[in-house]
């Protein structure tokens, strides 16, 4: 007998199909970067290779105004560089990930390497899609905490809201959720606009 997957069903983040590699939980930058270029997006979290589903329309749009505003006060006030997906980030030899924005700040612009970055970035933020959340919010959380990364905003599209955490003795601690006049007390870039200009088409 048959199934057939009902046609509102989402796509969701899962550990790979099997293919030519290693097995799970044995995966490294070497065999991530031999993988054939299939128009699948995938990552590495502890030795274990995810597929991920491609981010839809409104996703995209939230992006791209968050990566506006971060280069506008990252970028062009010299404090470092901002990267949107897809780009490769090495947390560890067994972990590679691509966020959906990255910030280097400049006293770790030697992170940056022709072919990815090396080593946590400052911040990374992630955008949630109803196929990613639980990713973003569980194993890939966990990984940014392992390496290290200092600070991460959870951004939901949805409910137009912006989670910040930072780390705190290997664990991420929140410092709220905003929305609205909101502004984010972050502490590795001050963006002088309120959370709803984020989510303003």
């Amino acid at each position: 007998m048959t199934t057939s997957v009902p046609l509102d069903a989402l796509p969701v983040v899962t550990a790979a199909a099997p293919l030519v590699g290693p097995p799970q939980g044995r995966w490294t930058y070497a065999d991530y970067a031999a993988l054939p270029d299939d128009g699948n997006r995938y990552e590495i979290i502890a030795g274990v290779l995810y597929t991920t589903p491609a981010p839809g329309a409104g996703h995209q749009s939230v992006s791209a105004r968050l990566v506006t505003f971060l280069v506008t006060h990252v970028e062009f006030a010299g404090l470092g560089r901002v990267f949107a997906a897809p780009v490769d980030v090495e947390l560890a030899p067994d972990t590679v990930v691509q966020p959906d924005i990255v910030v280097i700040l400049s006293a770790n612009l030697d992170r940056i390497t022709p072919s990815r970055i090396i080593g946590a970035p400052d911040l990374v933020v992630e955008i949630l899609s109803p196929g990613t959340a639980g990713h973003d919010q569980r194993e890939k959380q966990d990984a940014y905490a392992r390496a290290g990364v200092g600070e991460y905003w959870i951004v939901d599209p949805g409910a137009q809201t912006v989670e910040l955490l930072t780390l705190d003795q290997g664990g991420y601690r929140s410092h709220g959720v905003f929305r609205g006049q909101a502004r984010l007390p972050s502490s590795v870039v001050t963006l002088p606009v309120p959370i709803e200009r984020f989510f303003q088409g």
